[in-house]
């Protein structure tokens, strides 16, 4: 993501801040400044928000440290002022590996909260829990009550949100995938509508949770349905057989012709009847700024690039395409292209798939 600085990595995790979670930290400086004039008010509620944010972190390394388990991979954890995300690269296969998934960021809050207030009672501290004041300006109740809050709020069945996809895997070990997260979507959808209303009466920040679970249901549904049509269908059914392949000495003048003339975004590079590279869309944009059109493409493809075998199934293909950053996937059998498959001709296969499915 833009405008995000990498702190650190835990087992091959990448870990980012947002430049906006810096904003909060100064926001939150300024307000305690302006509410106590104390200097140390001020650095006890920096303290509180880096370590709640450090909180935040174990709760999505506990999700991707739990998905690892099941082969599933995260490209990073993002910390943004509204929370953590996790980048995983697919969900797990079967319902109730999401299900552990799922509930281990919760699970974290939980054992935090139990901790804090068994310290409570180790180190004799007397807590009046009537007394706002005091709970406000005690440094662990406050830790307490957020990592409670935390495991709560992450609990309700507001999908994608982490009781949400709990809901989609509980659901989906009685019945059809798809189904399971139409119905988690929609009560999800439903808790957005609750959020935005919260949100506008007493809390903005509810507002941009609503919208964020609103679209992010609407997504994971059509995503759901998506990859369930594609289940059983060979690539050999959905790629392209008409595609330009560029050589390495051809300019970016030429490659520009290719992609202005046709359809084709990303293109295949062939050295002596083998495949080398690929030159993607974006990597063509960058290198017409930034060089003379007449220069030759080799330096500018890519050499990190997977192929397809035209009896591969679709929806492994299509995997692979979301964890890619380029559009296409070039297909080869016996070591010779014989097809492109893109995440565009995976929609118009569909669309054409279910047009005549309607007719018949």
């Amino acid at each position: 993501m833009k405008w995000s600085l990498k702190i650190g990595q835990v087992r091959g995790i990448g870990i980012f801040v947002h430049a906006s979670f810096l904003i909060l930290v100064a926001i939150v400086g300024i307000y305690f400044y302006a509410q106590t004039k104390d200097l140390f008010s001020v650095l006890d509620g920096i303290v509180y928000i880096i370590i709640l944010f450090a909180i935040v972190v174990i709760h999505e390394l506990s999700h991707a440290l739990t998905a690892k388990k099941f082969g599933v991979q995260t490209k990073d954890i993002i910390l943004l002022p509204i929370g953590g995300v996790s980048r995983m690269e697919r969900i797990p296969d079967k319902p109730w590996q999401e299900l552990l998934v799922a509930v281990a960021g919760p699970m974290v809050n939980i054992l935090f909260a139990v901790l804090i207030y068994v310290g409570f009672f180790v180190f004799k501290v007397s807590i009046n829990w009537n007394d706002v004041e005091e709970l406000n300006n005690h440094f662990f109740v406050r830790l307490f009550i957020i990592n409670v809050m935390l495991a709560v709020f992450n609990l309700l069945p507001a999908f994608p949100m982490d009781g949400g996809r709990i809901l989609r895997a509980a659901l989906a070990l009685r019945m059809e995938y798809v189904r399971a997260t139409q119905i988690a979507a929609t009560v999800g959808q439903i808790f957005a509508v609750v959020f935005g209303i919260v949100g506008l009466l007493y809390n903005p920040i509810l507002v941009f949770i609503a919208i964020f679970v609103w679209f992010g249901a609407a997504q994971e549904a059509t995503l759901s349905k998506f990859k369930s049509a594609l289940q059983g269908i060979p690539v050999s059914a959905a790629m392209v057989t008409q595609f330009e392949i560029l050589n390495p000495q051809d300019s970016l003048e030429e490659a520009m012709n290719h992609t202005v003339a046709g359809f084709q975004q990303d293109f295949p590079v062939e050295q002596d009847g083998q495949l080398i590279g690929i030159l993607t869309r974006n990597d063509l944009l960058k290198a017409l700024q930034q060089s003379d059109k007449t220069m030759p493409i080799s330096q500018f493809i890519r050499h990190d690039f997977e192929v397809a075998h035209p009896q591969d199934l679709l929806e492994t293909v299509f995997n692979r395409l979301s964890q890619l950053k380029i559009m296409s996937i070039p297909v080869v059998q016996n070591g010779h292209i014989v097809g492109l498959i893109s995440f565009e001709h995976l929609w118009e296969y569909l669309m054409i798939k279910s047009v005549i499915k309607r007719k018949s």
